[in-house]
């Protein structure tokens, strides 16, 4: 039997939070998905709360990944100890509150879920990621399917973890960047993989910021506190095409709702 995985790429601000609620459950049911991974992080630009993660559950995400804007709102941290369908990077260490990776019921099968977060360029002080896979698939218990949300800056990182993990899961995306790539494939051994997933969000903007203040930045002006760009919104991610009869991924396939 063949299921179909949708994997949404970063939220970003409360009309992303609202675009997603409005268009989420017609996406599900037009592409006939069975399980839905959302990237949540940047709900309140910098960061989510306990109830920007409840709506989008109620949107119609199975299980909510984060990355290095997890604690961006202190106040979600009870919530990811309390919450076993969000997941913050599994990577960050192990004193910090929440998990990293979650099994997760869908239909008569069990689907995996790891989030992991990279280390070029993301100025954090991470466990190494690669260990950390290799970790958690060795401890994990069997499941039909196993799907990786690497929240990473570097392309190189994101294609290397590809190649480390392909055969031994389901499925590798990347989210962060918040642009969309065109380079959605199955790798050799059957792991299917997109580089980032793009955002959901406003679609003018840079990467979801107001770009006003985004080039005044850039030329030397005061930073502050990120304001989200105005106007339209769009819906970007990937469909995966499992096969429980391997585990493996058959087709890859972008999509972008506005």
């Amino acid at each position: 039997m063949l299921y179909r995985i949708l994997a949404v790429g970063d939220v970003v601000a409360q009309s992303g939070v609202q675009f997603l609620k409005k268009h989420l459950r017609t996406i599900q049911k037009e592409r006939q998905i069975q399980f839905t991974v959302v990237n949540g992080e940047n709900a309140q630009m910098v960061g989510l709360t306990k109830e920007d993660a409840e709506a989008m559950f109620s949107a119609g995400a199975d299980v909510i990944t984060l990355g290095n804007h997890t604690f961006g709102r202190m106040q979600i941290a009870q919530y990811l100890d309390d919450c076993p369908y969000i997941l913050r990077p599994a990577n960050l260490g192990t004193r910090v509150p929440g998990r990293g990776w979650g099994v997760f019921g869908c239909g008569h099968i069990e689907i995996g879920v790891m989030n992991l977060i990279g280390r070029v360029d993301m100025k954090n002080q991470s466990d190494n990621p690669f260990h950390m896979a290799d970790k958690l698939l060795g401890a994990a218990e069997k499941t039909r399917f196993t799907l990786v949300d690497f929240h990473a800056e570097a392309t190189s990182e994101k294609l290397a973890m590809a190649y480390h993990l392909d055969g031994r899961v389901s499925a590798v995306w990347g989210t962060h960047t918040h642009v969309p790539t065109a380079d959605e494939e199955v790798f050799p051994k059957g792991t299917g993989y997109i580089s980032d997933l793009g955002m959901t969000g406003p679609v003018r903007g840079v990467i979801g910021v107001d770009a006003k203040q985004s080039v005044e930045g850039f030329l030397g002006g005061l930073p502050g506190r990120f304001r989200a760009a105005e106007g339209a919104c769009k819906l970007q991610g990937a469909i995966f095409t499992l096969d429980d009869a391997t585990g493996l991924c058959t087709a890859v396939e972008r999509i972008d709702i506005r």
